[in-house]
């Protein structure tokens, strides 16, 4: 599909789901994620939509954050490829064939009120 400059439909379902938030006021969740905690992330500035690629599980864990919606499997997300822009979407963190998704705990997190947190411990300086 990309070939013709089309985004390719993907249905959710048999592997994740999509988590959909608003791109203009949520992006704040996405920034305070590092990247390499981190699944999939696709934007589509126009629609006004950031898409997360999360666990099956998802729905229920992230039932109670009013910011995103948890789209139902089989749900289609119109893709770009992962190396170029079309159609004004692209993705901020690439799928790359790993199957790493977004951590719905994670993710709460970002959206909570306080931003997401590391729970590992960091490295101090002063041991």
């Amino acid at each position: 599909m990309w070939d013709i400059e089309v985004l390719a439909p993907i249905p959710s379902g048999d592997h994740w789901l999509v988590a959909e938030a608003k791109l203009r006021t949520q992006y704040d969740a996405l920034t305070r994620i590092p990247e390499e905690d981190r699944g999939p992330v696709l934007a589509d500035p126009e629609g006004d939509h950031l898409w997360w690629l999360v666990p099956l599980t998802a729905a229920e864990e992230l039932a109670d954050v009013r910011q995103l919606v948890i789209r139902p499997a089989d749900w289609w997300l119109h893709c770009p490829p992962t190396d170029w822009p079309l159609q004004g979407r692209w993705w901020l963190t690439r799928p790359d064939g790993d199957g790493r998704l977004s951590e719905p705990a994670v993710l709460a997190a970002a959206f909570g009120p306080d931003g997401y947190r590391l729970s590992r411990r960091q490295p101090d300086d002063n041991n």
